[in-house]
């Protein structure tokens, strides 16, 4: 007890005292018969013992409870503050600050490609168009389902194409592509019209033998010569670089404006939970958001300001690569000998809940694994409910001193957090545009 709360206390016991003998003085003066001056005397004093009380209380609490309460252990944070490879606090704070970003109502279109409605009402037919495969069973909405449930792509860890014939990959989801800087796993498609063209003639897809046949074919089919005319008056005419364009076009308009995050940024505050807000924080505090940044949650988008590609896994983790294989596929080195094996295109964050299974080969099924793994392959954390685990100990050979990080482990709680938020990314397409009119 210091001395400033042995002051208080003396003052208190004789402000009290002082005040009960005023009291009886004026309980005197106002109440001469004996039983009334008796009467308010037990009220006045029970009054004044219960101020003295609440006072002593006060200063009690202070004195001791506070210093008896800074020696307990410490809770688990929900929200992470310190990345593993961080000491500076004020480094880390003055790089993890995120300019949270709503997303665009509209799409940025290429000048050779201004958005005009005859040509967006092409593009979504072509987009159903089973006929543009070989056999006439599969069109692009086939491998990119445009439902609540799907989310832009098919559900599958590799998609289907002709023949039943399995492919190597997973199929990225369609929706809100358009922000994205290059398409494909790996990045080898610069626009949403390079990306159109690849699977029409992919052998394990829809098959066909070539941009001419697919040209050729769309000219026996009834509408399509006075469609085509309508949507590119200065080139009147069917083309796989008219077909590219359109189905670009309608591609322009599958985006998710207004999830509950993107109502939460514009002051809707009540859009999103406690527990989303958390995660929302922790995915910042924890370094996602240095690959999974923007409006669109993708460096690789058009918001992006460095490289639309990562190492994937960046950190070994055998029992991970057992379970799961990733590095089976190694990524952008297939087609380009001199890359990095295992660089992979970021992808979007955008509906991601709905978008399972997870990550190139589609092997991980549920996101709060995906989650984990990101934690552990890509930022180096374990997965853990252990205090002794959620604290990182690091010694600064500069500055002779040790220094504590705290939240070295994602608990399941923080795991749900995360999850949680990225659910609140999820959005609804314009109506009309998942259906063919």
């Amino acid at each position: 007890m210091n001395v400033l709360t042995i002051e208080v206390i003396t003052f208190s016991t004789l402000a009290v005292a002082a005040g009960t003998l005023v009291m009886v003085g004026l309980v005197r003066e106002l109440a001469p018969a004996a039983r009334t001056r008796w009467l308010l005397s037990v009220g006045l004093g029970a009054g004044m013992l219960a101020i003295a009380l609440k006072i002593l209380l006060m200063v009690a609490f202070t004195a001791f409870a506070v210093p008896l309460l800074d020696i307990l252990p410490e809770p688990r944070r929900s929200v992470a503050r310190i990345p593993d490879n961080v000491i500076d606090q004020k480094l880390f704070q003055a790089q993890a600050m995120v300019s949270w970003q709503a997303l665009p109502r509209v799409a940025p279109a290429p000048d050779d490609n201004p958005q005009t409605p005859a040509k967006i009402a092409l593009g979504k037919a072509l987009f159903f168009e089973k006929r543009l495969s070989l056999d006439n069973s599969l069109s692009c909405a086939s491998c990119h389902e445009l439902s609540a449930i799907k989310g832009g792509a098919d559900g599958q860890p590799v998609s289907t194409g002709i023949y039943q014939q399995q492919g190597d990959r997973n199929a990225p989801t369609v929706i809100n592509a358009a922000f994205q800087r290059v398409l494909f796993w790996d990045g080898r498609a610069d626009s949403l019209e390079a990306q159109a063209l690849g699977p029409l003639v992919n052998p394990v897809e829809m098959g066909m033998p070539s941009l001419g046949a697919v040209e050729a074919r769309l000219k026996t089919l009834p509408g399509y010569s006075a469609r085509f005319a309508a949507a590119f008056p200065a080139n009147p005419k069917i083309s796989a670089s008219n077909l590219a364009k359109a189905i670009a076009a309608y591609e322009r308009t599958l985006i998710t404006p207004d999830s509950a995050y993107d109502r939460f940024l514009q002051g809707d505050l009540k859009a999103l939970s406690q527990q989303q807000i958390r995660g929302m924080a922790l995915f910042e505090s924890i370094g996602c958001s240095r690959c999974h940044a923007g409006p669109n949650f993708s460096e690789a988008s058009v918001f992006g300001t460095t490289s639309v590609y990562r190492m994937f896994p960046a950190l070994a983790n055998e029992a991970y690569e057992q379970q799961y294989q990733f590095t089976r596929d190694k990524g952008l080195e297939n087609d380009n000998p001199e890359a990095q094996t295992g660089v992979w295109r970021i992808p979007s964050l955008r509906n991601v809940s709905r978008t399972a299974p997870y990550f190139h080969n589609g092997s991980v099924e549920s996101l709060e694994e995906a989650v984990r793994i990101m934690a552990a392959v890509q930022l180096g954390k374990v997965s853990s409910e252990r205090e002794t685990d959620d604290r990182r100990v690091y010694w600064s050979g500069s500055d002779k001193v040790f220094r504590i990080a705290g939240d070295g482990a994602l608990s399941d709680n923080e795991v749900a957090e995360i999850v949680a938020f990225l659910q609140a990314l999820d959005g609804e397409l314009p109506e009309g545009s998942m259906v063919l009119d």
